[in-house]
């Protein structure tokens, strides 16, 4: 395997030294994708997915009709190529046939301009760089009691559904996937993707929980940005990110949390019996590429997986891509939904600035991030009888006992050592062991904790190997943006994040610490004791937006001007994740070699979809990526525990966190509700076709780019793109009137009426027509909204549409408008 690498990585070098400094592009060809393709080439038969179909019609990867154009499609590449340069002064990297129909090519600039002007060539763009968007939550979310049961218990939750999650793989042999003490896996037939085989241990990835595993790194490779060492030739999880987001969808049930002996709960996944199928695509330090990416999902669904889940967003959107909808990745993920594929995504952790977002397009499902019910909170008792508040997930120090407090940089060995940011405690061999053992080290928290250069689990172990009894780490200047997240550690700790706490804990501390004329400590007389910081806090003030989850207005365009779409769509648990972690997991410092971490993100967030997703097609297996997306939409809560309006975390102007009330540029439509989802009442449908109309009628999207990228003609029968059949209404520019159109299909086995009201704020008005329906059961009706501007606010004004059935569902849509005067 090492000898493969070498040879590549020679190869690359010496045609890198060949035609100079070559780039990876991403070039989509005419001809339709295996997806869309409806016949026409000599010899070769319609293989397309026609998403109007009533069953779940998903592609036959097996047939030999789909295998033949696959093969015909990459011969046509290959072609191209060779007619067009000399070989061995380019290198293909992958053929994408299923999704879209092109190939990622490493080759120079120079190069990359003669394809662009080659003939039957519709795009040549520059591939871009992607990062990670980085328990509790089964009983905040009810599913051990309302969802699970209706399914045969968490038992069968999920059972056969395949979650494919392309992330930086998976550690194998963690206890949330493996197989020992649950009835037998049986063989899902439709499922047909490989399992590599570890390179060192010559085992299979796969385990009969575990389906597929797979990576893609042929752009890393040819960027040279890919180490084997670190970043493991296989899907093996050097990271930790795709161990954690995969056990949170599909995670066994009742697995230990355990750490330095305390056990947290028990962590379980959301679809506890769901498959998981492995497509590693992200690395440890450098993310991942959008080729890599879009090999990944394109095999997915080739593999036939029924759910996507990507906690995976753009770090920048690539330079000569205009429109936010249509790019290689995001026109894959619309193949993959017209394969019949729900995909969740990740909105992003650039919170809380408005418009955000790295996940755009109304064919996925956006997920922002939660904080919910469980907090954790410790206390510093000092000896003048002051408590200061903060956070760590520690035992206390000895009930009844008080202990001297000693800062580090009043205990160095050395002054040369100062070059080693002693207070930051990280290396115990600079600190004098003599003057800390039995007594609480006091360290510093610097900008080294910031970037992960120091953690606090090596505060920990430096206090440990020091004898020290415990140890606090006090925040004296915050950062914008700066999060604190509770550590687990195995001896008494606390992290003081105020820092006017600190300051007060820097006062005692040097007032009862007598010093001689040089500066030096004479003795050691203030005391302090740590509190039991392990056991949760559950609030009602839950769920609440975290503060780092992206916010909308979605936009169209890299000039930032907004889409007639709302973003993000839903919002689920994002904060305080414990899940599975992998023991080579390098990517948070505070769980190296761990099994596993508590962490945050939107990251988090879209997992939890996914599984939740999962168990809404179990239960309904041929309903479309749409459906399941309207279902989870329209039942979910805007309301917290305590029955008061969701809030969300803000930054005031003084950069302080306070709250906000919660607006669906926060959460979409609001907090999933599982149980509800399941019986929706009523869905908004949509399809491929509904989704080109969006793409058709957004105003500034060149035609001939839809085209590219669809190899579709563009149909303009949806008049307006707020008139896309999405749970959610939205209007970025409303002058005078507009009246939207909504077609909602009974999906309840019974006929039911319902009743129609609609409210908006008052610079608004709406209305709702015809204000009753009754609709039989698997029939679809249609009603519209009415928008007006009263008056011109230069904000978006928002609202409502609640629709109630007589057999006790509810539905409700987000309303959203902007009004100008023209």
């Amino acid at each position: 395997m090492r000898l493969d690498f070498v040879c590549v990585f020679m190869i690359i070098l010496f045609g890198l030294a060949k035609f100079g400094k070559a780039e990876i592009y991403i070039v989509t060809v005419e001809g339709e994708p295996v997806v869309s393709y409806r016949g026409g080439v000599d010899g070769f038969e319609a293989t397309a997915v026609e998403s109007d179909d009533d069953d779940d019609h998903k592609l036959d990867s097996t047939s030999e009709v789909v295998v033949s154009y696959a093969r015909h499609l990459e011969k046509r590449h290959d072609l191209l190529l060779g007619l067009l340069f000399e070989r061995g002064t380019y290198e293909k990297l992958y053929s994408y046939r299923h999704l879209i129909n092109g190939f990622a090519v490493h080759l120079s600039p120079e190069q990359a301009e003669t394809l662009r002007h080659a003939p039957g060539v519709k795009s040549v763009e520059r591939d871009w760089k992607v990062k990670r968007l980085t328990t509790h939550t089964p009983q905040f979310l009810g599913l051990p009691t309302g969802v699970w049961p209706t399914g045969g218990g968490y038992e069968r939750a999920g059972e056969d559904i395949v979650i494919g999650f392309v992330d930086s793989g998976i550690y194998p042999h963690h206890p949330s996937f493996t197989t020992y003490n649950t009835e037998p896996y049986g063989p899902v037939s439709r499922y047909r993707g490989k399992c590599e085989v570890d390179p060192g241990t010559k085992r299979s990835f796969c385990n009969g929980k575990i389906i597929g595993a797979q990576h893609f790194a042929q752009a890393a490779i040819a960027a040279g940005a890919f180490n084997p060492s670190i970043d493991f030739d296989s899907p093996l999880d050097g990271d930790g990110h795709g161990s954690h987001t995969a056990s949170i969808a599909a995670g066994r049930n009742g697995i230990p949390v355990r750490m330095y002996g305390h056990e947290f709960g028990k962590a379980s996944g959301m679809a506890p019996r769901a498959r998981i199928a492995v497509y590693k695509a992200l690395y440890r330090l450098f993310g991942g590429f959008i080729a890599d990416v879009v090999a990944a999902i394109d095999q997915a669904v080739h593999d036939g997986v029924d759910i996507l889940s990507l906690s995976v967003g753009p770090n920048s959107p690539p330079s000569n891509t205009k429109t936010t909808f249509l790019n290689p990745f995001d026109a894959t993920l619309l193949g993959a939904v017209k394969a019949g594929v729900f995909v969740a995504q990740a909105a992003g952790n650039g919170g809380p600035f408005p418009k955000s977002l790295v996940s755009y397009s109304p064919w996925i499902a956006t997920v922002a991030a939660a904080i919910d019910d469980r907090r954790y909170k410790n206390h510093l008792i000092l000896g003048n009888g002051k408590i200061l508040a903060g956070i760590g997930l520690s035992p206390s120090t000895r009930i009844n006992q008080t202990y001297k407090l000693v800062a580090a940089n009043d205990v160095l060995l050395d002054s040369s050592v100062t070059k080693y940011s002693p207070t930051d405690c990280q290396r115990p061999e600079v600190l004098n062991k003599n003057l800390i053992k039995g007594n609480i080290l006091l360290c510093g928290y610097s900008y080294n904790f910031v970037v992960g250069s120091a953690s606090i689990k090596q505060v920990s172990e430096t206090a440990k190997a020091l004898g020290a009894v415990g140890f606090v780490l006090c925040v004296e200047n915050v950062s914008p943006g700066a999060k604190f997240d509770p550590v687990p550690v195995g001896i008494p700790g606390i992290l003081i994040t105020d820092a006017s706490k600190s300051k007060e804990l820097i006062d005692y501390y040097n007032i009862s610490t007598p010093r001689d004329w040089t500066g030096r400590v004479k003795t050691f007389t203030g005391t302090g004791k740590i509190e039991d910081g392990l056991m949760p806090i559950l609030h009602k003030s839950a769920p609440q937006v975290a503060v780092f989850s992206a916010r909308g207005p979605n936009i169209k365009d890299f000039s930032f001007q907004e889409a007639d779409l709302l973003k993000p769509d839903i919002l689920a648990p994002g904060s305080l994740i414990w899940a599975a972690w992998s023991l080579n997991g390098t990517d948070e410092p505070n769980y190296v070699g761990e099994g596993f971490a508590m962490i945050s993100g939107t990251s988090m967030a879209a997992p939890h979809i996914a599984g939740i997703a999962a168990l809404i097609k179990q239960k309904h297996p041929h309903w479309s990526p749409a459906a399941i997306k309207s279902a989870l939409m329209t039942t979910s809560t805007t309301l917290d525990r305590a029955g008061n309006p969701i809030l969300a975390q803000q930054y005031s102007e003084s950069e302080a966190m306070n709250l906000v009330r919660a607006t669906p540029f926060d959460y979409g439509s609001g907090h999933v509700n599982p149980r509800a989802a399941l019986d929706p009442g009523l869905v908004f449908d949509a399809g491929y076709e509904d989704y080109l109309g969006f793409l058709c009628t957004t105003p500034g999207i060149d035609v001939h780019e839809i085209k590219n990228y669809t190899n579709s003609p563009c149909n303009n029968s949806l008049g307006h793109p707020s008139n896309l059949n999405t749970p959610s209404i939205t209007i970025s520019h409303l002058v005078r009137t507009q009246i939207v159109t909504r077609t909602v299909t009974n999906v309840a086995d019974e006929e039911e009426t319902y009743v129609m009201t609609a409210r908006m704020q008052p610079a608004v008005a709406i209305d709702v027509n015809p204000p009753a329906m009754t609709i039989r059961a698997g029939a679809s009706r249609k009603f519209t909204v009415t928008l007006t501007v009263r008056s011109v606010t230069g904000s978006y004004s928002f609202g409502e549409v609640l629709m109630k059935g007589s057999r006790g569902h509810k539905v409700r849509i987000p309303v959203l408008a902007n009004g100008y005067s023209r």
